[in-house]
């Protein structure tokens, strides 16, 4: 049987480590570090009671971030994940056993935490981070995220923006900044980098460096469907709008993590599939589609969180300088990292001007200006609705079927005239923001 462990005491020597950093200084620490003495031990009174650590995801990545956060000296850790446990988790999500598989993410893992780390307190949610308002967010010193969807970092990343405050002066209140501490892995590629809301570069103004989810035209989807990845984007686009098609749930609340979901996505898809002569269409293929599910590698994931790590210790206690503010990791053909500042983007949506120049051809119909957008990787839509001088150009739910005959209409048909503004709102926006992009012909 094996002995339980004993978490009511710190282990000998558990401090030694973190003590060398932390009382005396160094040539990288940053002007405002006092070391720690025995009168006056305020990095370890912060690191044990003060700083309040969020981590959002405990999968692959949040698993390794939680337990370098504990052994770092954190304890007061909140981890929001709405995920259950695979089986196919097992494998690098080393918090997780057989036994787990079902239960949630979030609360295994901080179960796992608090029983093996004296100290640790490590409170879960299960939950969206949608669920949590900003009152919620506001009890942090910092944020790092772990997350496999580039949706959900961008509502993060929008939502610490907007808790910034400005005052009257046009100066940002320090303390209204929440540095969020970004993470993600693709396979043998991960990446790391710092935010400073309002000061630094925001995870939007990079957008484009992630790679688009691969689209299809609207119009081919809609009419000449030749693929299996058609079937199950028109069951995403136009099925879940379909009134006439029966659905055992609300297509509003639309949720690709519920299987019964995703069950009645696979089947509209496959019905979609047998009435065009398509084959292919499989449980496997619809989700890979609906989520865009990404390959993950537990070493990858390790470099990467402690990385991340390392970026929120160096910040709550001065030790050294933080990240400024990139750093990518590419292990596919050995070891190889590179670090570099991305620069506010003036066109950002989220912490920029929200105006953007987009040249098209003038020839172009709506259906060809709505391909070009979603395949843009600065944008990254999924479901863009359009208007332009007070008129709907193309919507998504109610007003959809009104707006499709537009599609086969050139912009300029649409009395969209040079330098008009297109409003362009979609799901992936977080909040309720809107892109604002001004027309330029280019004949």
């Amino acid at each position: 049987m094996m002995e339980t462990m004993d978490t009511s005491v710190d282990l000998p020597g558990r401090w030694i480590d973190i003590e060398k950093i932390i009382k005396r200084s160094g040539p990288f620490a940053s002007p405002s570090f006092e070391p720690d003495t025995k009168a006056s031990p305020n990095i370890m009174n912060g690191l044990q009671n003060d700083f309040k650590v969020l981590v959002i995801g405990a999968g692959g990545l949040g698993c390794e971030i939680l337990k370098n956060l504990a052994l770092s000296g954190f304890r007061n850790i909140d981890v929001i994940d709405m995920d259950t446990i695979d089986v196919s988790n097992l494998n690098r999500q080393f918090l997780f056993r057989r036994k787990d598989v079902g239960k949630s993410k979030a609360e295994v893992a901080a179960a796992f935490i608090n029983s093996r780390i004296a100290g640790c307190n490590v409170t879960p949610h299960k939950c969206k981070i949608q669920d949590k308002d900003e009152d919620y967010y506001r009890q942090f010193k910092i944020i790092i995220a772990g997350l496999d969807s580039i949706e959900a970092r961008r509502w993060i990343n929008g939502l610490l923006v907007n808790l910034v405050v400005v005052n009257d002066d046009g100066d940002i209140e320090p303390d209204t900044i929440i540095p969020l501490v970004d993470g993600g892995t693709e396979g043998f590629k991960g990446q790391a980098r710092v935010i400073l809301p309002k000061i630094s570069s925001c995870f939007e103004c990079s957008l484009e460096a992630f790679p688009p989810q691969v689209s299809y035209a609207i119009c081919t989807i809609a009419n000449t469907p030749r693929v299996p990845e058609h079937c199950i984007q028109w069951a995403l686009l136009f099925g879940l709008q379909d009134a006439s098609l029966e659905k055992p749930f609300d297509p509003k609340q639309f949720d690709n993590d519920n299987p019964d979901h995703m069950n009645w996505l696979f089947e509209c898809a496959k019905k979609r599939a047998e009435k065009f002569n398509i084959n292919g269409v499989t449980y496997k293929l619809t989700q890979g589609v609906a989520k865009n599910i990404i390959p993950a590698i537990a070493s990858t994931n390790a470099i990467i969180a402690a990385a991340c790590c390392n970026e929120v210790f160096k910040f709550c206690t001065d030790s050294s300088g933080y990240l400024n503010n990139y750093m990518m990791y590419n292990g596919l053909n050995g070891v190889y990292t590179f670090t570099f500042e991305y620069e506010i983007k003036e066109g950002c949506a989220v912490c920029g001007t929200n105006l953007v120049t987009f040249e098209v051809d003038k020839s172009n119909t709506l259906s060809t200006f709505l391909e070009k957008i979603t395949t843009d990787s600065r944008f990254q839509f999924k479901k863009p609705s359009l208007r332009s001088n007070g008129r709907n150009l193309y919507m998504q739910g109610l007003l959809h079927q009104s707006t499709v005959p537009n599609l086969e209409k050139t912009l300029s048909e649409l009395n969209v005239q040079e330098d008009d503004e297109i409003t362009i709102t979609d799901p992936a926006l977080p909040g309720n923001l809107a892109v604002r992009m001004r027309i330029k012909y280019t004949s």
